[in-house]
């Protein structure tokens, strides 16, 4: 296994720990803003729930999920119903450990993006597989190829591919029999453009098979403590995974599927939330640009893939200075060694904050 990369990180926290005026941690992504009050009541009013949940969830939390798919994946027109959906205990644990609940092992292979959330990497050496990074998916030799992950909006980049391109992937990967995973977990975090689910009949043609797009409410609801995460797609590929999951016990707390039901029922506190966090992608765009940075992609997700044109690492030397703590580009793979990953997920105080170090050089 690789090393865990947040563990190299120490000596950069120290240094900005250090700062005078305190820490600036833009590194992790991780909300700070209030879980909203309508699912804080309706987590406390399920809290009595003594009895074992089911690893597929309530009825209720079924019908929350394939409404809100309807709604916000434009998936209307694909008719689905409860097979087609899945509650997970949290999105990285569904990505670490996919591979092996779908029984892959060695000689098989897992396709993800060349700049990519690490844990997919992961996932394919837990189950022994062969981590396949990719460019261009369309140019992957489909020998062997299992497992397609794709990633609109991109965590590092913020980049979100257009509903043409990923038509075209998904038209390759059914024609190569490659399951398609969708990590779709920042598309209601939309800034230039509007990313487009692989659900969409304009991407699908109308059809789920082979397909699998994998949501979380950690950032859009600010609900990363209550590990609430669900896939939508192809029901033969869901109902293995049941099967799976009930024999492993990984099922969703009670009151975190009540409060999933509350969440995917209230579109009013996410608009509340990007607000927030446009504001504060603005203040720091303007302050990093300001600072000689050069902002790629960042059309979407939660943070801003910055370089000064030099390795990554001293990048995050340089901001450690200054009390800023942010992700080097290499934790996301080679092709990011001279970014760094700027995350505005840090309350309104400390965004100015850094904004004000940045500006004073």
């Amino acid at each position: 296994m690789p090393v865990f990369p947040w563990d190299t990180l120490a000596g950069a926290r120290s240094t900005a720990e250090a700062h005078p005026e305190g820490l600036v941690d833009l590194s992790v992504g991780t909300p700070v803003d209030s879980v909203p009050r309508v699912i804080r009541r309706t987590l406390a009013e399920a809290a009595d729930r003594p009895g074992y949940p089911t690893v597929w969830g309530t009825a209720a939390l079924r019908n929350a999920i394939l409404s809100w798919a309807e709604r916000r994946l434009g998936a209307g027109p694909l008719e689905l119903d409860h097979p087609n959906v899945l509650p997970v205990v949290g999105s990285k644990e569904l990505v670490a450990w996919l591979p092996i609940q779908l029984g892959l092992g060695p000689g098989d292979r897992v396709a993800f993006p060349h700049l990519a959330y690490p844990t997919y990497e992961v996932g394919a050496r837990l189950a022994g597989a062969e981590p396949v990074p990719y460019e261009d998916p369309l140019e992957l030799d489909p020998t062997g190829l299992r497992l397609l992950w794709l990633n609109s909006p991109s965590n590092p980049t913020g980049r979100v591919l257009a509903p043409e391109r990923l038509r075209t992937i998904v038209e390759w990967a059914r024609e190569h029999d490659v399951l398609v995973l969708s990590d779709e977990c920042y598309l209601e975090l939309g800034w230039e453009t509007d990313p487009v689910s692989v659900l969409d009949p304009a991407v699908c043609g109308g059809e789920v098979e082979g397909l699998i797009a994998v949501h979380s409410l950690s950032k859009r609801s600010n609900l990363a403590g209550y590990r609430a995460a669900f896939l939508v797609g192809d029901p033969a590929v869901l109902g293995e995974l049941l099967t799976i999951r009930k024999h492993g016990g990984m099922m969703v707390p009670a009151p975190v599927q009540a409060a999933t039901v509350a969440a995917l029922g209230d579109d009013e506190h996410v608009l509340e939330q990007r607000a927030r966090y446009a504001a504060r992608r603005e203040t720091l765009r303007t302050a990093l640009t300001g600072a000689g940075f050069r902002i790629e992609h960042s059309e979407a997700s939660l943070y801003l893939w910055a370089t000064r044109d030099e390795p990554g690492r001293d990048t995050v030397a340089w901001l450690a200075e200054r009390g800023i703590l942010v992700a080097p580009g290499e934790f996301y793979g080679p092709a990011g060694a001279s970014f760094v990953r700027v995350a505005f997920t840090a309350t309104d105080e400390r965004v100015e904050q850094a904004a004000r170090r940045l500006a004073a050089g």
